[in-house]
């Protein structure tokens, strides 16, 4: 069976290597009997220094009773590199081993690229796992805003890498179409639409309302389609028809600007539905006969406290009408339960840090897992254009839209801009630089990397040049430092993707982009690819096509395009 991840394969066997020699270092009494201490396998900041590195030799000087360069020395003697990866191992510094890999691993990389293609960079490490990602779910009663636009990028790009780790994966918004928002929603509406007819002097708007112009432009279209007919009913048909009318009308917005972003979802969940369903009362019935759920002031009451809260937090109102909590729980367990997902991820704002505990805590509490639930919190974005705070919006009068970002940059940009840093860290979002056709613009510079090797092979192919099949012992011809480079890189490409399914942080593949276009780019300006040894050639032709399938699987991954010319 081909290894698809190289690097890993060379990690697990140096570890496996190690325990080895500590085994037999045991078994021949050089070292005292006992549980093997922890220790780590990684790749040195230095690679000149060695492809891999174990800290075994510090990590065992107090179980061993020898100091790290004698027992490193031991170590070395007991080592069997016959058969592995390894050409060599040898001690460094205070004790450290460094592994260092033979010429035939790096043609193996090359030939793993060229065998899988568009599916180079994926791996089963998720061995089938029901993963959903549920990220966005803005408030349907307006547009979406810069924390929507950021927390869809890092949600999509998520749930990709984690489909490419082989996990079964769902993208999923929940639509809050229930609740306070939604009477507010039908509020706004009435009075936008009453002062159509009446005159804004005449129906005041209320304090707490939604003040967008998109409230604005929503009752107008009601009214030019239906005309004055609501006047004649009553304050709460008015609301329903409005909202009625509204909702459908934004949701639709939203999967619009979403499409246009490159995001499709699995499913739209509607919190009406857990309502309708009877879900609500289910998890509140659940709660009860757990003897987690009591009356207080007319209300009734979770203990959240039980499971780590502060505080305890209101189930059902004094009005009898469910909060939105009590929804959310139903819809975790919904997700968990009914649905059958074996981890689920939230992205959301960092303002709902409080929530993470409370929700987590809720589904110990239905006999469910707190820890299969992931909560990604990201902080906010501030848009700077030269150097200066940016505000507009045609549409909401407050705030930039996600529409309102697309029309001012591609989604390209977009995309790979907020995938640049990690999801809790504060982000800088330059408009400027995101439209700069130079390689100050990342994402310009990455494109161009992958434009650059489609011109290499085009001029080769306009000389006459095609890439052929290429033997091991060719692919053994690529011994320049800035060759080793590039492919060292290319074969960190499934551990990135992986890497970042684990850590739930998908920038470090924007980071992994740059750094594979900057080892591209100093192999171009180091080797030149058409030379007379046609063997060299060839081997450096492959390496090529390789950088680009690891550019290209990598920019696919965030929907981010690969152009052949720039």
């Amino acid at each position: 069976m081909m290894v698809k991840d190289l690097i890993k394969d060379a990690s697990v066997q140096a570890r496996t290597l190690v325990v080895g020699a500590v085994e037999k270092a045991q078994a021949a009494g050089l070292f005292p009997a006992g549980e093997l201490p922890a220790f780590v396998v990684e790749i040195p900041g230095d690679v000149t220094h060695g492809d891999f590195a174990t800290n075994i030799a510090m990590a065992g000087a107090r179980a061993f009773k020898m100091a790290p360069p004698k027992i490193a020395a031991i170590l070395l003697e007991q080592l069997e590199l016959e058969g592995t990866h390894f050409s060599k191992a040898e001690m460094a510094g205070p004790g450290f081993i460094n592994f260092f890999l033979k010429e035939d691993w790096y043609a193996q990389v090359l030939e793993t690229v060229t065998a899988l293609g568009e599916d180079y960079g994926k791996t089963d490490e998720g061995a089938g796992k029901k993963v959903m990602i549920e990220f966005v779910s803005a408030n349907p009663t307006g547009p979406m805003h810069m924390g929507n636009a950021r927390g869809g990028a890092i949600g999509d790009c998520l749930a990709a890498a984690f489909a490419s780790s082989g996990y079964q994966v769902a993208r999923e918004f929940y639509v809050n179409d229930a609740g306070n928002q939604i009477e507010k929603f039908g509020v706004s509406l009435q009075a936008r639409y009453l002062q159509i007819f009446k005159g804004e002097n005449a129906v005041s708007f209320p304090e707490d309302g939604y003040q967008g112009d998109d409230i604005k432009v929503l009752a107008g279209r009601y009214a030019e389609q239906h005309g004055d007919k609501l006047l004649a009913l009553s304050d709460e048909e008015q609301k329903q028809a409005l909202a009625d009318f509204g909702l459908p009308e934004n949701i639709a917005a939203l999967k619009r600007d979403l499409s246009d972003y490159r995001i499709e979802y699995d499913l739209w969940f509607m919190e009406s539905e857990l309502h309708k369903t009877g879900q609500v009362d289910k998890v509140v019935g659940i709660l009860k006969n757990k003897g987690l759920a009591y009356e207080k002031d007319g209300a009734l009451w979770y203990k959240a406290t039980v499971f780590g809260a502060e505080k305890d937090e209101v189930l059902i109102r004094q009005n009898g009408n469910s909060t939105y909590f009590a929804a959310d729980i139903a819809y975790h367990y919904d997700k968990f339960a009914l649905r059958g997902f074996d981890r689920v991820v939230n992205v959301w704002g960092a303002d709902h840090h409080g929530h993470v505990a409370r929700l987590k805590g809720a589904m110990d509490a239905v006999g469910l897992s707190g820890d299969a639930l992931d909560i990604v919190l990201m902080q906010l974005v501030r848009l700077m254009k030269d150097g200066e705070p940016y505000r507009m919006s045609k549409r909401s009068g407050a705030s930039v839209t996600l529409r309102d970002l697309l029309d001012l940059v591609p989604a390209d940009a977009a995309r790979f801009f907020f995938n640049m840093h990690q999801p809790g860290a504060s982000m800088d979002f330059d408009l400027s630089l995101a439209v700069e056709q130079t390689s100050q613009n990342p994402v310009f510079y990455v494109q161009y990397a992958h434009a650059r090797i489609c011109s290499i092979l085009k001029k080769l192919a306009e000389g006459g040049t095609s890439p052929r099949d290429v033997s091991r012992e060719e692919l053994l011809l690529l011994t320049d430092p800035a060759e080793i480079a590039l492919i060292r890189k290319i074969a960190q490409l499934p551990g990135e993707i992986s890497g970042a399914a684990a850590r739930l942080d998908p920038s470090s593949l924007t980071r992994y982009a740059m750094d594979l276009a900057t080892a591209l780019h100093k192999f171009y300006g180091e080797c030149r690819v058409q030379v007379e040894d046609e063997a060299l050639m060839q081997a450096r032709l492959r390496l090529c096509i390789s950088a680009k399938s690891a550019l290209a699987n990598t920019l696919a991954l965030m929907k981010i395009g690969a152009p052949e010319s720039m």
